[in-house]
């Protein structure tokens, strides 16, 4: 009963990640900006950072069932 929360939460993790790292990458691919207003190394840097930690978090969570 208790695996059902971290089922969702390690699903909601991992594609939000995965999403985000795959957006992240085709953004850098097509030399476009990923966000506006903030330098490209800081963008990138940030959104390949969250992603990387919301893909850990997914695992962890996956882990915990």
């Amino acid at each position: 009963m208790e695996s059902g929360p971290a089922i969702f939460a390690g699903t909601a993790f991992t594609l939000f990640s995965g999403a985000l790292l795959l957006w992240t990458g085709a953004r850098v691919l097509h030399r476009a900006p990923v966000a506006h207003g903030v330098g490209p190394a800081a963008s990138i840097t940030l959104a390949t950072l969250s992603g990387v930690v919301f893909l850990a978090l997914g695992v962890w969570c996956f882990g915990r069932i």
